[in-house]
């Protein structure tokens, strides 16, 4: 297949459009972990030219850096990795920490799981307000200065917060929860990232696995999986999100022969300088990457998705729930 790629400023390498999300394989919240598959994922994952790998500490405590770590021996140069910083954790739960000292201590551990001597994309993983956004910016830079990092980016800041962080450090990226379902940042971050040359790492590109096609009434989910607290998986909400992802597939098949889950990523390649970031963690769930590549939604596509979700989703709801709590 032909792999569209793009490119993230500070980032020499073509960056391919979708990313690989790796949240699930780090294990926690997501039911357990088998990282004989995880590291099969991401080398498949490589193989097929995606080759932004999205990771995070927080991820596992730690476990899906070192799992990406070990997929990536010997193929390092294949990757562009893209991590994350300034949550730290303890008995008492997970806090925002964005102090230069935090990020000090993390680089060092990311860097020493991933098993590379940088990090090609480095991300602010939430706001912390405790900390000027500023200060945080400036050891961002250092790092960036010091060849630790390439390219500096956000996740979850709103435009306010970019244009104050903007300050002190040179930012290449915000990664916001983008999807269908969650289109919150059409009316702020998104516009902002377009005028300001931000590429857009779309998190949640399938909503937890609802725009896969895969799910039915009866799915259930095992242990800590976080879907047993998200609302879109919790009646009414889910028999109104699954009637949309069976109408959404519907317009796919009929006008384009494709699966709902390749319309649901296509949909965001089109929206302006995104990437998709495809959460796996078994080589099967990679399967339809091609399908996404390669065409596009028309004006009439887009406004009949729009009537479609407005017509079956009554009570919609954001992803607000994975927020961490402040110090």
């Amino acid at each position: 297949m032909t792999v569209e790629t793009t490119r993230i400023d500070g980032i020499a390498t073509p960056v391919s459009r979708i990313g690989l999300g790796t949240w699930a394989i780090g294990g926690w919240m997501w039911g357990g972990a088998d990282d004989t598959a995880s590291i099969a994922t991401i080398r498949n994952a490589i193989d097929q030219g995606i080759n932004l790998i999205d990771t995070a500490p927080v991820y596992g405590f730690g476990h899906a850096e070192e799992v990406v770590g070990k997929a990536l021996e010997g193929r390092r140069e294949q990757a562009v990795i893209a991590t994350k910083v300034a949550l730290e954790w303890g008995d008492d739960g997970i806090r925002r920490n964005s102090t230069p000292a935090r990020i000090r201590t993390e680089i060092e551990d990311s860097l020493r799981r991933l098993r590379t001597d940088r990090i090609d994309l480095y991300q602010v993983h939430w706001p912390d307000p405790r900390v000027p956004f500023e200060e945080t910016a400036a050891e961002l830079e250092k790092l960036r200065e010091e060849g630790k990092i390439l390219a500096i980016g956000v996740s979850n800041f709103s435009p306010e917060q970019m244009d104050v962080f903007g300050r002190a450090a040179r930012l290449a990226a915000v990664q916001p929860p983008y999807n269908l379902f969650e289109r919150a940042i059409e009316a702020d971050v998104l516009p902002y990232a377009k005028s300001h040359g931000l590429t857009v790492l779309a998190y949640g590109a399938l909503c937890r696995g609802l725009l896969s096609g895969r799910m039915s009434a009866s799915t259930r989910f095992d242990g800590d999986d976080l879907r047993n607290h998200d609302p879109k998986f919790q009646p009414p909400r889910f028999a109104q999100y699954l009637a949309a992802v069976g109408a959404l597939a519907q317009l796919s098949h009929d006008r384009h022969g494709k699966s709902v889950l390749a319309l649901a990523i296509r949909w965001i390649l089109d929206q302006g300088p995104t990437i998709a970031l495809w959460g796996a963690r078994r080589p099967d769930q990679l399967r339809g990457i091609d399908d996404a590549f390669g065409w596009r939604l028309s004006p009439e596509d887009l406004a009949d998705i729009d009537a479609l979700l407005a017509r079956h989703i009554t009570s919609p709801v954001g992803p607000e729930f994975m927020a961490p709590p402040l110090r």
